[in-house]
């Protein structure tokens, strides 16, 4: 009875007590006053009392008394209401804490109802937010489809400043988190993807596992905005913060005294937003001699508040995830973290169709026409192309009866067609009940639709050369389409930002629809002169080069308001000028020639076969070249592969030709020029038509096993194959062992930081057993064990050409450092071999050595990162004083005293030969370092 007498006390106590704390702190009183009216504690007239009240903390103070004069129960529900809905008063949890508040039992069972507009207004927002995004309505007609029905993870890989791989996100809850961040200072999760990969659904998931509270986030508050909005907004339309945040999301009801405002400007890292399309933005703005915008009150334009937002000026600390299009680079800092969607894996894909399709039976079907075209599987890595494709048989399928895609090589461009036969079929007159399915027949479908297919290509084209994603109601009347023509499908409608009553306006499904329809324009047209085709060529030169958007606060380097570009990255343009290359083709010759002249069709074809024969040519004169150990090398542009995208499009055996005969160069480096596997189709239509050897490097790049088995005719012909950091499996190591023993012409094969496991390392042995020209392996950071460094080792042995082998990063252990002990006892050739962070401890360190007291070859051996320790320091001091030709030891990182350092000094008095021993990062401390300073070959540093 004591204690429950002191319990009382004390909860009346704690409102005397910190009196001064809750007046000054305590923000939303109408929970409050809405919470003790409920449960009787007050009266309508205690209540108008406290609202007569002219100040809030006069407000509160007025609250606490009445409290107090109703005793320790009303005191201990007025703290309970505190506890119970932390959101509101978050300030006060600390003190709740401090004071060891815990509600009693009788208390416990009352009832709290939140009505405080910070908890009102996340509600609102989850109940919204969950409304949007539940459904995919992107590329569709109006059908709608849920999300959870159809989302499909894909591949996420986070990168460092440098772009080198950190790994790779293994749930949505890890993009949010500390996993990958390389500037704690960065503001912005940078999520960057190609066209169709899906970067706006993965932002739609993360906006519906939020609204159902499925995120792993404290965040309360999710802000959701599409770049492209802020190009549609006036010049001179002038908002602050507050305009932006809530009249194009949702506002906050009741709340006259602005908390849902105040609460985000105190606690920013309580909101998550989401910018979708940084690549979209079409305006540019002076920011250079123009000012920050820091005050939240502020009014400024809108692009201004973005950038502001972005580098943190405003609401520093919260959370902003931007997607863009590869090609587009901010600086590393502003940049928290950097995410690159690779798309589907082959478990995705398989995981995608089984969504699509839900009879086994079509499922087998769709997997066997995969299986046997590497080139399709390539495209449907890239969800918005798998989209199109599964639409596309399931079409098919229900209308004609048929289950495959038809029997030709098929390019963008065909997937695509297939897209406009889908939705144009609408238009078709219903067959006769008497037929259970229609006879298929894409000329007539086209031929049917060139009307609306018309007006949808000259709105297209319009946007492009208006620089406009956006296209209003008088627009597509202007276009002669009409209702009807807009129930196909090609358009949507994009709801107003600030939901106003202005007109309706519409854009196409998908951007890249928009530049498919672009292309068709540049064909239908039979006014403008045969040359207008190229107009985008020349846009897309690779003196137009895409860098960095603007981010001018950030990066001060910023161009003028008259200076506005139709965009600020020309892959759109890229995309009308590979679709005109596949509409153009011979391929599509028959269908095409019934919607436009056959003589001005064949026109616009010799105009664009002309410009193609020699674009490559001419790029690649324009880049520098220098010569190396390989030969005539040059790195080239992305803008190089886009030309070989499009002479693939055109399906043309004679452009391919003559490019290839227009690569002068020996040695072509395409590293970091996002390279997907689809990619290795056109790269290969072109290359093996090239009669003379070659060497390829595609390292960091995305290929995968598709693409190596697109690339498999033109092996035949490179000395040099580097394919590092590539995504790669066993299964590439296979269609290579079977390519480069064949033809024995390979002197470099590179292929660090892949898939390779013990499997792959016994044919990449077979490959360095039978090819006698190899003389550079690069195959550390994969996955190779003792088991595959036996292997390795054993091939090496038997070489008799190869000079350098680099292992670095694997686990061979000491089983594998015995077996490369044995090849390198008089070895004849073997001049550098890192062996670094493979585990290696003295047992195989004790054998390396002994080995090279036979070796007078090896010039440089790294062994960084091993578990050597001091027990097998004196024989590497045996072999230094060998005096064997060694000239670069590494010892980095290992586990080395001062005893054992002291070995090497010694044995080095003996030594001519060796430049340096670098025993960084060992066991010594900085006394005893000091101790070998008269030793200037030992590297400390």
């Amino acid at each position: 009875m004591g204690q429950v007498e002191e319990a009382k006390v004390s909860c009346l106590n704690l409102v005397t007590c910190h009196r001064e704390l809750l007046v000054s702190t305590l923000r939303s009183i109408q929970c409050i006053l809405d919470n003790l009216l409920a449960s009787g504690f007050f009266c309508e007239e205690d209540v108008e009392i406290v609202q007569r009240t002219v100040t809030k903390p006069n407000q509160v103070r007025k609250i606490l008394e009445l409290v107090q004069c109703k005793g320790e129960e009303a005191c201990e529900y007025f703290i309970f209401i505190l506890y119970k809905i932390c959101d509101a008063y978050i300030d006060l949890q600390p003190w709740l804490k401090e004071v060891n508040y815990k509600p009693s039992r009788d208390i416990e069972e009352m009832r709290v109802v939140n009505t405080d507009p910070i908890s009102r207004y996340c509600e609102k927002q989850r109940y919204e937010m969950s409304r949007d995004s539940s459904f995919i309505m992107s590329y569709g007609q109006e059908d709608e489809t849920r999300l959870e029905d159809l989302y499909t993870d894909t591949v996420m890989e986070l990168v460092n400043d440098c772009n080198e791989s950190l790994g790779f996100v293994q749930g949505l809850d890890q993009l949010l988190g500390e996993d990958g961040v390389f500037n704690p200072q960065g503001e912005i999760i940078y999520v960057i993807g190609d066209a169709g990969v899906g970067k706006s659904i993965l932002l739609q998931k993360l906006q519906n596992l939020w609204s159902k509270k499925e995120l792993q986030t404290d965040a309360i508050f999710f802000f959701k905005f599409r770049c492209r909005m802020f190009s549609i907004f006036k010049e001179a339309e002038q908002m602050s913060l507050r305009d932006l945040l809530f009249k194009y999301n949702c506002y906050p009801d009741h709340d006259p005294d602005n908390e849902v405002f105040d609460y985000i400007l105190r606690f920013p890292e309580k909101v998550v937003f989401t910018f979708d399309g940084y690549d979209e933005i079409q305006e540019a703005i002076d920011l250079t001699n123009g000012p920050e915008v820091v005050s939240p009150e502020d009014k400024a334009n809108s692009l201004e508040l973005l950038l502001s937002l972005l580098c943190g000026k405003l609401l520093k600390g919260s959370k902003k995830i931007l997607t863009t299009r590869t090609g587009i680079e901010l600086q590393s800092r502003v940049i928290r973290k950097k995410v690159v969607l690779r798309g589907f894996s082959p478990d995705h894909l398989k995981t995608y169709i089984n969504l699509q399709f839900k009879e086994q039976e079509h499922r087998d079907l769709v997997s066997v026409q995969l299986d046997a075209s590497p080139y399709l599987c390539g495209l449907c890595s890239t969800p918005l192309f798998s989209w199109i494709v599964f639409k596309s048989f399931r079409h098919l399928h229900t209308m004609h009866d048929i289950f495959h895609l038809p029997e030709t090589s098929i390019t963008l461009t065909d997937i695509f067609l297939l897209l406009s036969e889908v939705f144009l079929s609408h238009l078709a007159t219903p067959a006769s009940p008497l037929l259970k399915k229609s006879t298929r027949c894409t000329s007539e479908t086209f031929r049917v639709g060139l009307r609306p297919l018309s007006g949808f290509a000259k709105l297209a084209l319009q946007g492009l050369e208006r620089g406009r994603f956006l296209c209003s109601q008088e627009e597509i009347s202007e276009c002669g389409l009409t209702e009807q023509d807009m129930a196909l499908g090609f358009l949507r409608p994009v709801s107003n930002y600030d939901a106003s009553d202005a007109p309706a306006t519409f854009e196409f499904i998908h951007i890249t629809l928009q530049s498919f329809f672009a292309a068709f324009a540049l064909v239908l047209d039979e006014q403008a002169t045969g040359s207008s085709i190229l107009k985008f060529f020349t846009e897309c030169s690779r003196r137009r080069e895409p860098c960095c958007l603007p981010l001018a606060l950030c990066t001060r380097s910023f161009v003028k308001p008259h200076e506005k570009k139709p965009f600020s990255t020309n892959e759109h343009l890229q995309f009308t000028n590979l679709f005109l290359c596949g509409l153009l083709s011979k391929t599509q010759a028959s269908m095409m020639g019934l919607l436009v002249s056959p003589v001005l069709l064949k026109k616009k074809r010799a105009l664009l076969k002309a410009y193609l024969s020699s674009s490559v040519k001419v790029h690649l004169e324009g880049l520098p070249h220098h010569t190396a150990n390989e030969g005539r090398k040059v790195h080239v542009l992305p803008h190089f592969l886009w030309i070989l995208r499009c002479i693939f499009e055109t399906g043309s055996k004679d452009i391919a030709k003559m490019t290839a005969e227009g690569i002068t160069s020996s040695f072509i480096k395409m590293g970091y020029c996002n390279v997907y596997s689809g990619d290795c189709t056109a790269i290969n239509f072109v290359l093996q038509h090239r009669q003379k050897l070659l060497g390829l490097d595609m390292d960091n790049n995305n290929i995968s096993d598709y693409g190596v088995k697109q690339l498999q005719p033109s092996f035949c012909k490179m000395t040099v194959v580097r394919l590092c950091v590539n995504n790669l499996s066993d299964s590439s190591i296979e269609v290579l062992a079977e390519e480069l023993c064949k033809h024995k012409v390979v002197k470099v094969l590179g292929l660090y930081n892949n898939n390779i496991t013990d499997a792959g390392a016994k044919l990449v042995a077979q490959i360095i057993e039978e090819c006698p020209r190899l003389e550079v392996v690069k195959i550390g950071k994969n996955k190779i064990t003792g088991v595959g460094g036996r292997y390795l080792a054993n091939a090496v042995k038997k070489s008799t050409s190869i000079f350098e082998m680099g292992m670095w990063g694997n686990s061979i252990g000491d089983e594998g450092a015995e077996a490369f002990a044995e090849a390198l006892r008089k070895h004849p050739s073997l001049t550098n071999l890192s062996l670094a962070a493979n585990g290696i401890a003295s047992n195989g360190g004790r054998c390396l050595a002994e080995a090279l007291k036979e070796n007078s070859v090896l010039r440089i051996f790294w062994l960084v990162q091993n578990e050597m320790t001091d027990d097998v320091a004196p024989h590497w001091a045996e072999l230094i004083q060998a005096d064997t030709g060694l000239s670069h030891l590494w010892f980095i990182n290992n586990k080395f005293t001062a005893s054992g350092i002291q070995h090497f000094a010694d044995a080095l008095a003996s030594n001519t030969k060796l430049k340096e021993i670098c025993v960084k990062g060992n066991q010594l401390s900085e006394e005893e370092q000091k101790q070998f300073e008269s030793e200037k070959r030992l590297r400390f540093h």
